[in-house]
């Protein structure tokens, strides 16, 4: 058995060689020889799945380290037979405290308290879930966007017109797909209040780049069009601008790679199918207050001395996200 990987998966090395034989390789310099005779994939975003990688190749799985799989041409792996699986949820704490810190920051800047501002939340799943339960503990009033979920379950939420023009912070946590393409263009910034704020820590193309250039609303951004070529205007804008790591805590990354390393194990029969890095402590969530939260979150993350060196150096965004010291999650 050949399992091709993405060198950057962190805690992978060693897991699978005394079953398999594991040849990693930069996620971007992933072949179609490399893939020939590979029965298993396990990638990250960097690696485009796709009929010019996997037309005549053996693989009968891809294991995608992400929540995202935009990067995955599904359409063609269905028809090739090809499963594949993600670590949907994996990293939504570590987003979770993104979010946190940049809601902490402008706290900081503007003086303001939780109560006093609306935060519109586009896309409730793993991610939003977990920043709507706990920004409503801290007092901010929520307003919620999740067309899919809405038709399921008639949970209330509203359009996304109805959050652009009613937030004063909007956070969006969508999957990149063909409705969220683009969803947040120059329409939708003119819906927007005067001095608003706009968080990205999904996927860049869902929101156009020239759109976001007006003075009308600030801008933190972790995801960014064009990445790693990002646009250099958009970067001196945003008050927070870090290289796509809103979700890389320690407990994130080694819960990726064990979904990851799981899913593999129970398709091939392999005998890992608890594993968990054993380098690391899982997290549990736990209650903290927003005073507890703001006197705490910068030691853990910081996204002024984290927006620094992108900022100081755009050309280097993808060593910063490979060399990334991942953060650890604490509530």
């Amino acid at each position: 058995m050949k399992i091709v990987a993405d060198r950057a998966i962190p805690f992978l090395d060693g897991v699978f060689e005394p079953y398999a034989e594991v040849v990693y390789r930069n996620g971007d310099k992933i072949s179609a020889d490399d893939v020939r005779d590979a029965d298993a994939l396990i990638i990250r975003t960097r690696t485009r799945c796709d009929a010019k990688l996997l037309d005549g190749s053996a693989v009968k799985l891809i294991a995608t380290a992400t929540i995202g799989f935009d990067h995955i041409d599904l359409r063609y792996c269905r028809r090739a037979g090809i499963i594949v699986t993600t670590a949907a949820g994996c990293n939504a704490a570590g987003v979770l405290q993104w979010v946190a810190a940049a809601l902490a920051l402008l706290s900081k800047r503007e003086q303001f308290a939780p109560t006093e501002r609306t935060l519109g939340i586009v896309g409730v799943g793993s991610v939003g879930r977990l920043v709507k339960e706990y920004a409503e503990a801290w007092g901010f009033r929520t307003i919620c966007c999740d067309p899919p979920r809405e038709a399921r379950e008639h949970l209330g939420f509203v359009s996304l017109e109805e959050v652009l023009r009613k937030a004063d912070i909007v956070t969006l946590h969508v999957p990149l797909d063909n409705k969220t393409r683009g969803m947040i263009d120059s329409e939708a910034i003119a819906l927007m209040r005067e001095g608003a704020v706009l968080l990205n820590a999904s996927r860049g193309e869902v929101a156009k780049t020239e759109s976001l250039l007006t003075d009308k609303i600030a801008c933190a951004i972790d995801v960014w069009e064009g990445e790693p070529n990002i646009d250099r205007r958009l970067l001196d804008k945003a008050f927070i601008a870090t290289p796509h790591i809103a979700g890389y805590s320690l407990q994130g990354k080694a819960n990726a790679t064990a979904m990851s390393v799981r899913a593999v194990a129970s398709f091939f029969g392999i005998p890992l199918i608890g594993w968990y890095p054993p380098q690391v402590e899982s997290a549990t969530r736990k209650e903290i207050s927003w005073q507890q939260m703001c006197s705490t979150i910068f030691d853990y993350c910081d996204p002024t001395a984290e927006s620094r060196p992108l900022k100081e150096s755009p050309e280097a965004f993808e060593q910063l996200r490979n060399k990334y010291a991942y953060r650890r999650e604490y509530f």
